[in-house]
């Protein structure tokens, strides 16, 4: 690797209040390197980040760039340096087409007196780049009509027409398949033979080792270690970042014997004929690839979309799930996939979070006596170990992982038969995701019913009693603890 270094932060520390966030940390990026940068969620990345592309402004220490120190104002500024930064949620205006969102702030412009957006310019310029990224798209495409790979694929064009020798990467392969994370692997190996320069951040430290040269570890706002990029590091890595030793643990088998859902040809425009049923206390996990149809057998069960026919039963008795709210009246809870989206309400507070699907049980009158709600709030964060400075701190200021938390607790709160968990660890860290699986024993040994879809093969394997496969629509197998491998459960997924 060249050793020509492009990239150095020196002594960067940064304070919220009552928190320090960043204290004395040091970074460095060598030119065509692609560096991981991982730790914890409120390990420190993100701010370390924001610092260097000028979204905060550090309270001390030093930035060279290409041998100059700088100290970028704003994120516009920090692109016109040459960094630039790929966020997890996509910086794309969706009813625009693919040349207009590359060149979007950086305009091609025509004519003497007035100005104009010389579209065909850009055209021509989106055209290149997207062979460059061998995306077989024409410019003119909507960007809405491209699917999350091809978004994130345009983003990377973005960067590349801003001419950026550094390109920051925080969790792109968060929502991407196996073959589209391959891709983009691709198109990382490319860039850096270009001598472009990639941080990468990732809570999935396999793809770490695949792609990296290099490994920096935060933990706490501190820099704690750096590694080589090698596969026999994996443990040491994760022992950096949370201080301690970390596994799946495989969870004890359920012995109930009870049926408490049981679903009968179950089908939507999306899902056909699907059966089966779920014990009490039975964690119940579903596998598959990115649109197999996971999702939607669970959302079709929640009510959140309509069935075409189909039975569901609970206790032994025939019920009607036309809504969320029938789901919910019924004991049904679910964590969804994209927890800020659809779990929380981010500028609330947490107590506000927690107590938010119980206050109609909990204040049948319609009036909220706060002092019960603080109660309840303070006794699931005292039993989740949710890390926050208080129960009227805002959701929006905790980590992934904690967020995650406040959405297990809004449910559990209500006391429900049977939650459903949809990628209930995606995009935390090694740490909180522990933390996450010992809940889910606890709430199957409570007798709570318990669905989870996973795309962590080693996840569904550790958590399960059994497993149902599912390809196209349909599922293709069931499988029991005993007999489910990593190999058995992807030979059914691609049928």
């Amino acid at each position: 690797m060249n050793q020509e270094l492009i990239l150095k932060m020196e002594k960067i520390s940064k304070s919220f209040p009552g928190v320090q966030a960043l204290s004395d940390v040091d970074l460095e990026v060598f030119k065509g390197e692609i560096l991981a940068l991982v730790g914890e969620n409120g390990a420190g990345k993100s701010t370390l980040m924001k610092i260097l592309t000028g979204v905060y402004q550090k309270d001390k220490g030093r930035i060279i760039f290409k041998g100059k120190e700088i100290n970028p104002q704003n994120p516009h500024e920090a692109q016109k340096l040459g960094i630039s930064i790929i966020y997890q949620e996509f910086n794309l205006a969706p009813n625009l087409d693919i040349a207009t969102n590359i060149f979007l702030g950086n305009e091609p412009r025509k004519g003497k007196i007035i100005k104009l957006f010389d579209y065909h310019k850009a055209f021509q310029e989106s055209y290149k780049l997207l062979n460059l990224l061998t995306l077989n798209l024409s410019p003119d495409t909507l960007v809405k009509d491209l699917t999350v790979a091809q978004q994130q694929m345009v983003e990377i064009a973005k960067a590349l027409a801003q001419k950026s020798e550094l390109i920051i990467m925080d969790e792109p392969t968060s929502a991407l398949a196996g073959k589209e994370v391959q891709k983009l692997f691709e198109i990382m190996k490319k860039l850096k033979e270009e001598r472009i320069s990639i941080i990468f951040i990732t809570h999935r430290l396999e793809e770490v080792f695949e792609i990296a040269d290099r490994i920096i570890v935060l933990r706490d706002g501190k820099r704690v270690g750096e590694l080589p990029a090698q596969k026999d590091k994996y443990d040491e890595v994760i022992k950096m970042m949370v201080g301690r030793e970390v596994s799946v643990a495989p969870k004890p088998p359920t012995k109930q014997d009870t049926i408490i859902l049981e679903v009968k040809n179950l089908s939507s425009k999306k899902i056909k004929n699907i059966s089966f049923y779920l014990k009490k206390g039975e964690v119940l996990g579903i596998a598959g690839l990115v649109g197999s149809g996971r999702t939607e057998i669970i959302r079709a069960i929640f009510g959140a979309d309509p069935k075409i026919y189909g039975e569901i039963y609970l206790d032994g008795k025939k019920v009607e799930i036309n809504s969320p709210k029938d789901a919910i009246k019924l004991g049904i809870g679910l964590v969804p996939e994209d927890r800020k989206l659809q779990g929380l309400i981010l500028n609330m507070a947490v107590f506000e979070n927690i107590s938010l699907a119980s206050l109609k049980y909990l204040f049948p009158n319609g009036i909220i006596k706060s002092a019960l709600e603080y109660t309840l709030a303070q006794k699931f964060v005292e039993k989740l170990q949710i890390k926050t400075p208080s129960i009227f701190q805002k959701v929006v200021n905790l980590s992934g992982g904690n967020q995650q938390k406040v959405v297990l607790a809004k449910w559990l709160a209500l006391r429900p038969k049977i939650l459903i968990l949809d990628e209930p660890t995606r995009g935390i860290d090694v740490g909180a995701k522990a933390e996450i699986h010992k809940l889910i024993g606890e709430m199957a040994k409570e007798g709570i019913g318990i669905i989870l879809i996973s795309s962590e093969l080693p996840e569904i394997l550790a958590l399960s009693d059994r497993i149902l496969v599912v390809s196209k629509g349909r599922i293709t197998a069931e499988l029991t603890k005993e007999e489910a491998t990593q190999e058995k459960i992807m030979q059914y997924a691609i049928i």
